[in-house]
């Protein structure tokens, strides 16, 4: 069975290289993928050979890239090579991006992954030019069947001026009822009320839709999604689960949630992974998941038996796992449900569902106040993705990290954090391999007092509290938040200057 069904568009079926000739120097483009999956594996490819071309040629050809979160190497990192790209948004987690964003040479907006697709309506990146959208399908009467993740896509399809279509085979044609589109997002002060009331309740369609007349190509391909290999659990990441799923039971007993718990959403990473791998050996049962991301282990919660579904945007998952999934994917039919971002990520949604949100983080500083994106305050990671999006929503949140780095050369726990994505108002729970420290009703000093005993690292412990007593000690008139300026960024110092705090 063909995949471009549609007699309109499958008229207009061509290469990458020319599908790649209708995007020009200074556009700004839409183009799909979130972590790595469902992005288009072969026009970005042309686009970059284009521009190195311009290059040499001594011509300028660079574009504004809009993506749903991180792709990959075939899109990402091919544009950086290239250096073709001149703004970047929303998350990235490729290293030639990164190195082009921390060399100055790529404005990189990092932004809320729920606020992308309004910010673009409301026109604060100026017009969208083009798109360039995966699919897993065309159907006859011009409807478009999505791959792997949603993402943006349908903002991208809506808002573009040019639309180019990969439709990849890729993708299993099962995909075809998957996914819940919704169209009814009004801009304010016109705005309804999202009425999700449970994890996989549908509101919308299972279908992108575009305007035919906007398409220019569609191009024809048959590739995998990136690889999304996962470190086994190691012991700090096993110890941070076990505080984490032990945490939950007092939880339960306390009467604070059912014992089913409440809708699960994790980041990406060993330590979601070990959690979702501890709630398949723990006594929890008729789980939930609201989330961005399906990765490996929560695919494999949901085929225990002790998970009855997820709603997300993405899949992201390793080679094995994604065989498996596309193999099987009618038998996950209506216990897995993708969504557009603006909707996995819906803080109104989050907050009434009363999400469990487990997120990773750079450090922490004594007061609880977290960093999730810059080393040393100035060089970006990845972006803040979608955790201030559940974090600040959540009815409870964890953040978690091993308590050193670099062969303890690096302390997650500081006296004042770098850089905060996350202030000490939104953060519930600060989890290491060391111990938890529930924050939450706990005053600045006290809150450091717990962090410090807790959740610090020995070989840092005695000097955290050093400094704690210190500024409490030369802050009597400012005791609420007590700080010693001249030092409190002191730790990042040493090691930009020894290696070593």
């Amino acid at each position: 069975m063909t995949r471009i069904s549609c007699p309109v568009l499958s008229k207009k079926i061509t290469t990458a290289a020319q599908a790649a000739e209708h995007i020009s120097p200074g556009d700004n483009v839409g183009m799909s993928g979130f972590t790595g999956c469902g992005y288009p594996k072969e026009v970005p490819g042309a686009l970059a050979e284009r521009m190195k071309s311009a290059h040499s040629a001594g011509e300028e050809f660079t574009i504004g890239l809009l993506t749903g979160a991180s792709t990959a190497q075939e899109l990402d990192g091919v544009l950086a090579e290239a250096e073709g790209v001149h703004l970047r948004a929303p998350f990235n987690t490729d290293p030639s991006m990164r190195r082009a964003i921390n060399s100055g040479d790529v404005e990189y907006i990092d932004t809320h992954l729920s606020h992308l697709a309004q910010q673009v309506w409301f026109g604060y990146f100026g017009k969208l030019d083009g798109a360039v959208v995966e699919v897993a399908a065309v159907l006859p009467n011009g409807l478009l069947v999505p791959g792997s993740s949603v993402g943006n896509n349908k903002t991208w399809l809506d808002q573009a001026d040019k639309v180019i279509l990969e439709v990849n085979e890729w993708h299993p044609r099962e995909y075809e009822g998957f996914h819940d589109v919704y169209y009814g997002t009004k801009l304010p002060p016109h705005r309804n009320p999202i009425q999700i009331l449970e994890p996989t309740q549908r509101i919308g369609d299972p279908y992108l839709r575009v305007d035919p007349d906007k398409v220019v190509a569609v191009v024809r391909t048959n590739a995998p999604d990136r690889d999304n290999s996962f470190s086994p659990v190691d012991d700090k990441s096993h110890a941070m689960a076990e505080y984490l799923i032990d945490f939950l039971r007092h939880e339960v007993s306390a009467g604070r949630m059912p014992k089913n718990l409440l809708p699960i959403q994790s980041g990406i990473g060993n330590v979601a992974n070990a959690v979702l791998e501890g709630l398949k050996e723990s006594e929890f049962e008729h789980l939930h998941s609201y989330t961005e991301v399906i990765q490996d282990n929560l695919l494999g919660l949901l085929d225990s038996g002790k998970l009855d579904s997820i709603s997300a945007t993405a899949f992201s998952l390793s080679r094995p796992v994604a065989e498996h999934f596309n193999a099987n994917a009618e038998s996950y039919k209506g216990r897995i449900l993708l969504r557009t971002q603006e909707m996995s990520n819906h803080p109104e949604i989050v907050r009434r569902l009363g999400i469990i949100a487990i997120n990773g983080m750079v450090e922490a500083d004594i007061y609880g106040h977290v960093n999730s994106t810059h080393i040393t305050g100035s060089k970006m990671m990845n972006g803040i993705g979608g955790s201030g999006d559940f974090a600040r929503n959540a009815f409870l949140n964890f953040f978690v990290s091993p308590s050193t780095a670099k062969d303890g050369s690096i302390s997650s726990i500081v006296p004042m954090a770098s850089h905060v994505d996350h202030t000490e108002h939104d953060v519930h729970v600060l989890v290491t391999e060391q111990g938890i420290a529930d924050l939450r009703g706990t005053s600045p000093v006290t809150r450091a007092k717990r962090i410090i005993d807790n959740c610090a690292h020995p070989d840092y412990r005695e000097r955290l509290h050093d400094y704690l007593d210190r500024a409490i000690a030369e802050s009597p008139n400012a005791a609420h938040t007590p700080h010693i300026l001249s030092e409190a960024l002191s730790w990042h110092t040493r090691f930009l200057e020894d290696g070593h705090m």
